[in-house]
């Protein structure tokens, strides 16, 4: 990859959260049993920590609060590592499966239990599941209101739990529907054939062969000329982890396929592309697309 490339700084991200948390099982097990299932979010978090000090890389951790509330050493060791730290929500719930006054009371909630861990404010959110959509474009407004300035929630792709097709898949500016500002980066997809295929990670990363996820992103990026993000969660590099019975086949299909694989593809994905914090990458980023809100009933491009 030419030197000149590699100025280019994409946006490395772990969405940090267990296995019980994930969404394609919360048909059998419900938040108020999580606390009788073992926790492995430390080991996997810390055996990622590793990964990327060796890397050389300074990355941004989503953090649920739920979990941070439980380990707020573990949050320390993320800041301590120099890494940047936003906010994955408290319990992990799909927005548009709830009211607006309990995704405010909760997004308040894992916000301030962050800020007093570190000390230091929280500018970054990412919804459970991206579960932002044209049916939960309200959440925006909250954002705004607990002082957020910028969003990772947005897929624009077509997808049965998340996505708004037609959105922007560069980062750009919200104006929500009263008024406030924010800066959205979307999720990395890359056009094929016209369609918006997904290229930003997670199980997407694990189901495709290595080379396929490699080409899209390079292709996503316009041959590294436009940042990108990626993302991936603790227990991606978990193949040990319980197995939760009682989920559908496609559910234990997604949650579990090519978990040995994923470590030592992300380990050549950071030597095949630069990464940094979203913070980092979002300065690399030509932000001119403004999105107001107030004057459409829908988010698309």
């Amino acid at each position: 990859m030419a030197a000149e490339q590699r100025r280019i700084t994409h946006a490395m991200t772990v969405d940090v959260e267990d296995y019980f948390h994930v969404a394609a099982f919360n048909q059998v097990i419900k938040p108020e049993d999580w606390g009788n299932w073992p926790s492995r979010v430390e080991r996997n978090t810390d055996a990622l920590l590793a990964l990327f000090d060796s890397a050389d890389v300074r990355i941004t951790f989503f953090i649920l609060g739920w979990v941070a509330e439980r380990h707020p050493q573990l949050v320390q060791r993320i800041q301590q590592a120099g890494h940047e730290i936003a906010s994955h929500g408290y319990s992990h719930q799909l927005i548009y499966q709830q009211t607006p006054e309990v995704f405010r009371e909760e997004t308040a909630r894992s916000k301030a239990i962050l800020e007093d861990i570190t000390g230091t404010q929280v500018k970054g959110y990412r919804a459970a599941s991206y579960s932002i959509t044209q049916k939960s474009l309200w959440a925006l407004d909250i954002l705004a209101e607990q002082g957020f300035s910028w969003d990772s929630s947005i897929f624009p792709t077509r997808h049965d739990n998340y996505g708004i097709p037609g959105s922007p898949e560069e980062p750009y500016t919200i104006i929500t529907q009263s008024g406030a500002t924010l800066t959205e980066f979307p999720l990395t997809t890359a056009k094929v054939l016209g369609q918006a295929i997904p290229a930003a990670g997670g199980g997407y990363f694990r189901q495709y062969p290595y080379a396929l996820s490699r080409w899209l992103f390079n292709r996503a990026s316009h041959n590294q000329t436009r940042p990108q993000i990626f993302y991936l969660h603790p227990w991606e590099i978990d193949p040990t982890q319980p197995r939760v019975a009682g989920a559908s086949w496609f559910s234990r299909f997604r949650h579990y396929t090519n978990l040995s694989r994923c470590k030592p593809r992300l380990e050549q994905l950071l030597k095949d592309f630069a990464f940094g914090t979203m913070t980092d990458s979002l300065r690399d980023a030509p932000i001119s697309q403004v999105l107001d809100l107030r004057a459409a009933q829908k988010l698309s491009a």
